[in-house]
């Protein structure tokens, strides 16, 4: 795991280096330990839980609707995550904690977003805010619905985290991955009130906050 980086030892490096290296965000060595994440963390916390909810949801009778559960789940994180995005991490106050709170949260990702231990969401955060949406799904939908449901759902966070550091450490291959990469791009560099959703940028079409080319593009 990368070291931290404090704000004085920023002073003098390249574009490049800066958009990588991050400060720290906590005085606490441990705190600011928490928020750098690897990027494999996510799979081998959250793989077992979409498995184990799929094979409860089948072992309960969910039969053949499970397609339907799963489709509604995945559907649901998309637009989670594009008004998460929007909402959220974008709700930007100009000072005092709100605007601390605004850059732990997000700004430091803008200011740093090539830092690869801060690409995926921490599990100090993952873990909670997830639980939080299985157990309202147990409370709307009851079992066994909310298991594949729920499943869908953490596979589309699951998927958007896993896009999310490929996009900014990596350069796709495939005419999707270019797609999405330079449409976060955009995000970061052109406009960042434009193009919300990362692993789902249908709903900026749908809600009017489409990534646009500059004009002479």
């Amino acid at each position: 795991m990368s070291a931290a980086v404090h704000p004085e030892e920023l002073e003098g490096l390249s574009r490049s280096e800066l958009l990588r290296a991050s400060p720290a965000m906590f005085e606490s060595k441990w705190l600011d330990k928490v928020s750098r994440v690897h990027p494999l963390v996510p799979l081998f916390l959250f793989v077992p839980v979409i498995v184990a909810m799929l094979v409860l949801g089948f072992v309960n009778g969910v039969g053949a609707m499970a397609a339907v559960w799963i489709l509604g789940g995945y559907l649901v994180w998309t637009l989670t995550e594009y008004w998460l995005h929007r909402l959220v991490f974008h709700f930007e106050p100009d000072h005092g904690i709100g605007a601390r709170l605004h850059w732990i949260m997000h700004g430091v990702h803008h200011d740093h977003p090539n830092d690869p231990m801060r690409l995926v969401m921490p599990p100090s955060v993952s873990v909670p805010l997830s639980s939080l949406f299985i157990l309202v799904f147990y409370l709307v939908l009851g079992a066994p619905a909310f298991y594949p449901f729920g499943a869908a759902f953490l596979a589309g966070y699951l998927y958007y985290d896993m896009l999310h550091y490929h996009v900014h450490h990596h350069r796709p291959t495939t005419a999707l991955g270019k797609r999405l990469r330079e449409l976060h791009m955009r995000h970061h560099f052109q406009d960042h009130d434009r193009g919300y959703g990362v692993s789902a940028p249908f709903w900026d079409h749908v809600f009017g906050t489409a990534p646009t080319k500059p004009s002479g593009e």
